[in-house]
C-alpha cells in the first residue's frame, strides 16, 4: 500500500479484504496498529474493523491480548481454495507420482491451531496400511509434519508453544520433555527435515518436508508413513530428495510457476 492511502482513497467495501490481506502476509500474529502502518487508516477505522472481524470469527485474538491470528472461518476459507478443483486435481498427480516412487502413503497436511489437519492423501497399495484419513487431526509435537511446521516458529513462538502445550507421551518415543522438544525443533531446522520415530504411533515411521508459499513461509506439509516393519526410519530417510522435489512441484502449484 502506498503513503497515499486514507480514510477516502481506501474503498470502504475493501478494508476489511485489505486487513485480511496484511494479516495474511505478515505470517504472525499481528496488532491493529502494525496493520495500519501499511493501510493508514485512522485509528478509530482500524480498531472497528478489527472488532468485526474477531466477532465474526474471521479473526481471533491471541493470548497476549494484543495481536490477531486467523479465526476458524478464514482458515476454512483458507483450507477450502487450497482444496479448489482445478489445483487439488494436479496435487493429487504429484501425491500419486510420489506415492508410487515410494511404495507408501503420502499425504499433504496443514497447520490448524493447534494441530495439523490432513488435507490430503494418497494410499499405500500394500494391504498393511495406517489409517488417518482426509480430515484427521494430529499433534504438532510428536508427528513429522507437526515438528516441521514447529521447527518454522520464531524462538518466541516454539518457546510459548513448548512451554504450555499438553505433551503427553503418546508411545514410550514420544519427547515430552520442552527443551528436547525445542532442540528437535533446531535440528529440524538444520536440515531440512522432520521425522517421526514410532513418536505418534507404536511402531510407525513418518519423514516430513514444507510447502513453501511464494514468501517462502510454511503453508503445508508433505509427508509419507510406513510401519517400521515394512520400511526402517534409516531407509526412509533415502527418500528425502524424492519428498523435496514433490514439495517443489507443489509449491509452484500455489504460486503459479
Amino acid at each position: 500500500m502506498t503513503d497515499e492511502n486514507s480514510e477516502g482513497s481506501v474503498p470502504p467495501n475493501l478494508r476489511l479484504l485489505l486487513v485480511l490481506e496484511e494479516l495474511a502476509e505478515a505470517g504472525v500474529p499481528v496488532t491493529p496498529t502494525e496493520v495500519n502502518q501499511k493501510l493508514g487508516l485512522p485509528k478509530p477505522t482500524i480498531h472497528r474493523l478489527f472488532s468485526t472481524l474477531e466477532s465474526e470469527g474471521f479473526i481471533q485474538r491471541e493470548i497476549d491480548g494484543r495481536g490477531y491470528s486467523p479465526g476458524q472461518r478464514l482458515r476454512k476459507m483458507s483450507t477450502g481454495i487450497l482444496s479448489s478443483l482445478r489445483i487439488r486435481t494436479a496435487r493429487v498427480a504429484i501425491l500419486n507420482e510420489l506415492a508410487e516412487r515410494i511404495g507408501e502413503t503420502c499425504n499433504i497436511a496443514i497447520p490448524d491451531r493447534d494441530a495439523m489437519v490432513y488435507l490430503d492423501r494418497v494410499e499405500t497399495k500394500w494391504p498393511l496400511r495406517i489409517q488417518l484419513p482426509i480430515g484427521s487431526r494430529v499433534p504438532f509435537y510428536c508427528t513429522a509434519s507437526g515438528k516441521m511446521y514447529l521447527s518454522t516458529l520464531d524462538r518466541r513462538h516454539l518457546k510459548n508453544y513448548a512451554g504450555s502445550a499438553v505433551l503427553d507421551a503418546r508411545t514410550p518415543k514420544t519427547i515430552t520433555d520442552p527443551d528436547a522438544l525445542i532442540a528437535e525443533a533446531k535440528a529440524i531446522r538444520d536440515r531440512g527435515y522432520a521425522t517421526d520415530n514410532g513418536e505418534f504411533m507404536d511402531e510407525m515411521i513418518a519423514i516430513a518436508v514444507p510447502i513453501f508459499d511464494s514468501n517462502r513461509r510454511l503453508v503445508s506439509t508433505l509427508s509419507f508413513h510406513a510401519p517400521e516393519q515394512r520400511l526402517s526410519l534409516e531407509a526412509a530417510v533415502e527418500h528425502v530428495d524424492k519428498l523435496t522435489e514433490a514439495a517443489t512441484r507443489l509449491s509452484n502449484l500455489l504460486t503459479g510457476e
